[in-house]
C-alpha cells in the first residue's frame, strides 16, 4: 500500500477528491513482494479426465525429490485445519518442509524469515495455498510458517520433512513463536 499525500496532483484528472476521501486515499502496491531467500514454489501438472483427477507430488530417487534439489523426504506427514483456525508459527533449526494444499481446499500460508545474516532476514510473504492450483512450496530451516483456514470447509496439507518427526526434548526441531508473532492482522483476508 502506497499513501498518496497528493491523490488530485494526476495531470489527467478530472475529479477533485474530497478531503475525507484524499485522507484514506491510497494506491495499491502492485510490484512483487521481495521472496524469502530459498523459499521456492513449484507448479504442479494436474491430470483429468472424466473420472477424476491427478497431481503428482513428487518423484523420489533414494529419497532425494527431482524437483527440489537438495530435499531428501525422510516423512510424509497429513494435516487437517477447521474453518477459520490458525496454526502457527513453527520454526526449525534443521528441517525444511515441502508443503501441498489441495486445490478444493484454501489456506493463508505465511512465512517469515528469522535467520540471522540471511539476505532476506525479516522479511514476510504471504501465499494462497490451494484455491484451484497445484503446487509446492518448499520452507527452509529458520523461516518460521503459519496456516490459517480462510476456506469453508477443513483444509489440508500434505507435507514433506527431510528430518523425521522426534518427540524427545533433545532431539525435538519442532519450536514455536506466537500465532500473533507479526500482529494479529497478518491473518485478516485482504479488503479492498
Amino acid at each position: 500500500m502506497t499513501k498518496v499525500t497528493n491523490p488530485s496532483a494526476h495531470p489527467e484528472a478530472i475529479a477533485t477528491i474530497n478531503a475525507t476521501a484524499k485522507s484514506a486515499f491510497f494506491f495499491q502496491d502492485y510490484a512483487g513482494r521481495q521472496r524469502i531467500t530459498g523459499v521456492e514454489i513449484v507448479e504442479l501438472k494436474r491430470f483429468n479426465d472424466d473420472g477424476g483427477a491427478i497431481t503428482e507430488l513428487g518423484r523420489f530417487a533414494t529419497g532425494m525429490h527431482s524437483q527440489l534439489p537438495g530435499f531428501e523426504c525422510k516423512q510424509v506427514n497429513y494435516s487437517e485445519m477447521e474453518p477459520n483456525a490458525v496454526k502457527a508459527f513453527h520454526l526449525h533449526h534443521r528441517q525444511t518442509d515441502v508443503w501441498y494444499v489441495p486445490p478444493c481446499d484454501k489456506l493463508l500460508l505465511v512465512l517469515h524469515d528469522c535467520r540471522h545474516g540471511s539476505p532476506s532476514e525479516g522479511s514476510t510473504m504471504r501465499l494462497v495455498l490451494g484455491d484451484g492450483k497445484d503446487r509446492l512450496v518448499r520452507i527452509p530451516p529458520g523461516v518460521a510458517h503459519g496456516a490459517g483456514n480462510i476456506g469453508q470447509k477443513t483444509g489440508r496439507i500434505i507435507y514433506m520433512v527431510d528430518v523425521q518427526f522426534s518427540p524427545n526434548p533433545n532431539e525435538c526441531d519442532e519450536g514455536r513463536l506466537p500465532w500473533d508473532f507479526l500482529g494479529a492482522e497478518i491473518w485478516d483476508v485482504a479488503k479492498g
